[in-house]
Parts: C-alpha cells; sequence; structure tokens
C-alpha cells in the first residue's frame, strides 16, 4: 500500500497543531506595539519621527522579507524555513527589551522578518498537507490571525500594568518560543524522510519508511523542477493576485490608520471612534473563517469579488455623504474589509497547482502586496493635510477601487498561475523534455 505525502494520521495533526501555533504568532506583536506607544516615547525619548518609522516598520518589513520567504523554503526545506522564522520572532520580541532605542527598532526587524516569512509559508504549508481542507483551514488560518492581533493589542496594557512595558512586549515571546519546539519536530522528520524517497524509475525495495509508488516520486520531483523554473513576474494572473492583495490590504490599513480621526471630526468621541475599529476587527474573525470556505467551494469566485467591492463603495460612499451615520458604514467596513483580504488569501491556494507555487505566489503577492498597502495610510495623510479636508482623500480611495474590482475578476477567474520560463538559449532539441506532470510550460505543451 502506497501513502501520501501526508503518511500518518498523527503527523497531519502534528501539522495542524504547527499550523495553529504559527498563525497565532503572526500578528502579536504588531499589535502589542501601539497601545504602549506612550510610554515607549517618553522611555526612550522618541521623536514623532522615530515613532512614526516605528510603526510604519513591520509593514515594510513584511514587504521586503515575504519575497525572501520562498528562497529559503526551497534552500532548507519549508518547515526549517518555518522553524527559523519562529526563533527570529523569538530573539526579536526579546531584542525589544533591551533598553536601547537601537535594541528596540532592530527587534521590531527581526519580529516582523519572522512574521514575513511565516506569513508566506501557511498556504504552501495548507496546499500541501491538506490540499482537500484548503477553504476550512485558511478560514482557521485568518481566524487565527485575528484573535492573534487582537490579544497582542487588548493584552498590552493589563500586562503593562502588571510589570511594565519590558513584559507587556516579551510575553509573546512564549508562544512563539512554544510554537518553535512544535516545528521543530517536523522539520527534523521532514529532513529525514527526504533520503527514503527512491529514486525515479528505480525498485523500491525495502524501503526504511512507509513505502512510496516510483511514479508518485517522480511526478512529484518533476513538479519541483518545474516549478523552480520560470518566473511569475511574467504571468499576467500572478500580477492580478499581487495586486489585488495590495489593494485590499491598503483598504484596510488606510481606513483602520484614519477612521477614529475621521469620525472624531464628525462628532464622534475619541473613545467611540476607537471602538470603532475595534468593531471593524471583530467583524473580521468570524468572516475570517466563513469566506475562505464559501470561496473553496466555488468553481469561479469572481462574484464574491464583486460583492466586496460593492460593499467598500457603499461604505465610502456613506462617509462622504452621511458621515454622521457612522455606525452603519463601520458595520458595512467591517464586512467589506473583513471578507476580501481572507478571499485574497485563499486566492494563493486556489491559482496555484502545487505547493511549491503556492510558495512563490505567496511570496510576490504579500511582498509587492504589502509595499503597496505601505503607502496608503501615508497618502491619505498627505492629501488631508494639503486639502484641510477628509473628501479628497476618500474620493482617492474610491478611485482606488478600480484597480481592485479589474484585478480581483481577473483573479478570480478559474485557472492556474504558470510560472513562464525564459526563452532558450539553444535549439529547443538540446533541452531535455520534462517529465509529463501537471504543472507544464506552454513550450513544453506544444512539443509534445
Amino acid at each position: 500500500m502506497t501513502s501520501s505525502p501526508r503518511t500518518t494520521r498523527s503527523a497531519a495533526i502534528w501539522t495542524l497543531a504547527g499550523l495553529v501555533l504559527l498563525t497565532l504568532n503572526l500578528r502579536a506583536a504588531i499589535t502589542g506595539v501601539p497601545p504602549l506607544l506612550g510610554e515607549l516615547q517618553d522611555t526612550f525619548g522618541l521623536t514623532g519621527v522615530e515613532v512614526s518609522v516605528l510603526t510604519t516598520l513591520p509593514e515594510l518589513c513584511l514587504g521586503v522579507f515575504s519575497a525572501l520567504a520562498p528562497l529559503l523554503a526551497r534552500r532548507i526545506g519549508t518547515e526549517a524555513a518555518i522553524t527559523v522564522a519562529l526563533v527570529v520572532i523569538t530573539a526579536g520580541l526579546l531584542l525589544r527589551v533591551v533598553p536601547a532605542e537601537t535594541a528596540l527598532f532592530a527587534g521590531t526587524v527581526l519580529a516582523a522578518a519572522g512574521m514575513a516569512t511565516g506569513n508566506v509559508l501557511v498556504p504552501a504549508v495548507i496546499k500541501r498537507g491538506f490540499p482537500h481542507r484548503v477553504g476550512t483551514l485558511t478560514g482557521l488560518s485568518m481566524m487565527l490571525l485575528s484573535v492573534g492581533g487582537a490579544a497582542g493589542a487588548g493584552l498590552a496594557v493589563p500586562l503593562d500594568h502588571l510589570g511594565g512595558w519590558r513584559p507587556a512586549l516579551a510575553a509573546w515571546a512564549v508562544p512563539a518560543l512554544v510554537a518553535a519546539l512544535v516545528w521543530g519536530p517536523l522539520t527534523l522528520r521532514a529532513r529525514t524522510r527526504r533520503p527514503e524517497r527512491p529514486a525515479a524509475g528505480t525498485s523500491p525495495s525495502a524501503p526504511a519508511g512507509p513505502p512510496r509508488a516510483p511514479a508518485d516520486t517522480a511526478a512529484e520531483t518533476a513538479a519541483r523542477a518545474a516549478a523552480g523554473q520560470g518566473s511569475l513576474l511574467r504571468s499576467p494572473l500572478a500580477w492580478a493576485v499581487m495586486v489585488f492583495m495590495g489593494m485590499t490590504s491598503l483598504m484596510f490599513y488606510t481606513l483602520t490608520a484614519w477612521l477614529p480621526e475621521i469620525m472624531h471630526d464628525h462628532g464622534f468621541t475619541l473613545a467611540t471612534a476607537g471602538m470603532m475599529n475595534s468593531v471593524i476587527i471583530v467583524i473580521g474573525i468570524p468572516l475570517g473563517f466563513v469566506v475562505p470556505v464559501v470561496a473553496a467551494r466555488m468553481r469561479d469566485q469572481r462574484p464574491l469579488v464583486l460583492g466586496v467591492v460593492a460593499l467598500m463603495v457603499v461604505g465610502l460612499g456613506g462617509l462622504l455623504l452621511a458621515p454622521r451615520a457612522g455606525w452603519v458604514w463601520i458595520a458595512v467596513f467591517g464586512v467589506a474589509t473583513g471578507s476580501a483580504f481572507p478571499i485574497a488569501l485563499t486566492l494563493l491556494n486556489l491559482r496555484s497547482p502545487d505547493a511549491a507555487v503556492t510558495a512563490r505566489l505567496s511570496g510576490m503577492a504579500q511582498s509587492g502586496g504589502y509595499l503597496l498597502a505601505a503607502t496608503g495610510p501615508l497618502t491619505f495623510g498627505v492629501l488631508r493635510s494639503a486639502t484641510g479636508g477628509w473628501e479628497a482623500s476618500i474620493w482617492l480611495l474610491l478611485l482606488l477601487v478600480v484597480p481592485e474590482l479589474v484585478c480581483g475578476l481577473l483573479a478570480a477567474r478559474p485557472g492556474f498561475v504558470r510560472p513562464v520560463p525564459p526563452p532558450p538559449d539553444g535549439p529547443e532539441e538540446s533541452r531535455p523534455e520534462p517529465a509529463p506532470v501537471s504543472v507544464r510550460s506552454t513550450e513544453s505543451d506544444r512539443a509534445r
């Protein structure tokens, strides 16, 4: 009896536990800082510019380091890359409690780098380990991301009152270390399994572990080779996924950054305006679970894209025309932003033929997407300062709905991202023909 890459039930349960712990650690280190900014500013004597840099660093690092995650995973393996990411998160969180300004910033960079790597590899773990539970586990991951982020923000001040800002920042190193200890055995298991795979075309006599079909091994080897060739940068579908993810993130970060001030300027108290942001996040928690499940069961996700974009237009239009009905638009924004990013994250799996392409697409989409999203709050604020009102900034978001809609519809069409190989350097007949697998370049299809 042959076995699949998901060899045993116990291995699947261990991987699922690792996935849960990983996703719980991908937001708390970021969301736990803003509630402590006042105390950090007083302790280190930070200027307003330095505070702005401290709050912007995580998003920039998510964009920069996301591009490196697939390269790391291909070099040392997915499990090892995740273990390294969690160790780096732990180190960064501990470094931030050193009483030095440089340690605060350096620790933030380290923690964000580890979180960027984990963000990228979560979809690949789901695609490879649980290909028939993509929607459910993507939804679970989204929900746990929100729970972790909410816990980081909600527990920061109570922990600060108990022991000061150092324990409040360092507390999240404990679950990160626990997660690293869970992924360590998964890394060792993955490394010991690799030599046991029989070479393609040989007889797998007396294997040390559960036997595998030679055809499966050859197909996987060829698929990995195909995934390593070519560039996603030449794939229009990959660009559509990236821009859609970037626009959904831009809308969320911009609205959560500026909505409290907008609502306060239209008559709401500061406490109420701050609560509105919390409501948006809370609405997104159940949607983060439900929406990926629904999206994965649909062959075509374009109706979902149309729905969330329409809600965003309604919310922004309402903010322009009737801002005093603030709670109505907050509910609309909660549904729109709480659904859009889970759709984008689910598309990373649905548009990928295998886990290798999922990791590469996730790296490209999250790297470019976060860098694009980081420009939103700044541009919104610059327009506000230049015009003295909120109307021009809100109109900008309405205009940005157009590329979100176009790229979302392109990304949601049925189909797979295919890495596009570079032009051949020599005659086609001199290049070896790849093994017949599901991931094929256009040139290989024509050659057959």
